[in-house]
């Protein structure tokens, strides 16, 4: 694939990415009609509607374990047709993400209680987290980028008692002690 055709996969993806989440009912931009750039407060009904949260350290490893992951699976393939493939399965989890089952599913969670689905603004720029998290894992040391997912893990599960792994824990079975940690933020 061509660096434009590569680039016009990825702008495509994005494009069915926000028509799909339109079709759910996503709203565009927060319903409180403001765009911020940043969103810290875990409690705001703001949450996964702004451009970025607390969220946003989670994509960027997504696009870290896409970029390993496909460079073990497919290391002949130009890095341009694996970052249009990592961009597809991102957009496929975004719109898995914010279909009415999942929503249901994360709302069981501590922290989750009041979600409601990302705004298409959010979810466009998770995905554009994600590539930046595969640039990361393309330019940097393995090793490096190992660091930097484990550090973005701790940092936010310090902060917000949340993160990727408890997000994912918390999504395949519920655990009291987990959920109980995570409502003392």
């Amino acid at each position: 694939m061509s660096t434009r055709g590569a680039w016009a996969v990825v702008a495509a993806l994005m494009a069915l990415q926000a028509l799909v989440l339109h079709l759910l009912g996503r709203v565009w931009i927060c319903s409180c009609g403001t765009v911020r750039l940043w969103v810290g407060d875990i409690h705001s009904p703001e949450l996964s509607q702004q451009m970025f949260d607390w969220y946003t350290p989670s994509h960027v490893i997504h696009g870290m374990i896409f970029y390993g992951v496909l460079h073990l699976l497919l290391p002949r393939t130009p890095v341009l047709t694996r970052l249009a493939l990592a961009v597809g399965i991102e957009v496929a989890w975004e719109i898995a993400e914010n279909s009415p089952w999942v929503i249901e599913a994360y709302r069981k969670q501590a922290l989750a209680a009041g979600y409601v689905g990302d705004s298409i603004l959010n979810s466009l720029l998770d995905t554009v987290a994600m590539m930046t998290g595969f640039a990361l894992a393309r330019l940097l040391p393995w090793q490096a980028t190992v660091a930097l997912a484990l550090l973005a893990e701790a940092v936010v599960g310090f902060l917000v008692h949340d993160n990727l792994t408890l997000n994912i824990l918390n999504f395949i079975h519920r655990f009291p002690a987990i959920e109980a940690w995570q409502k003392r933020v």
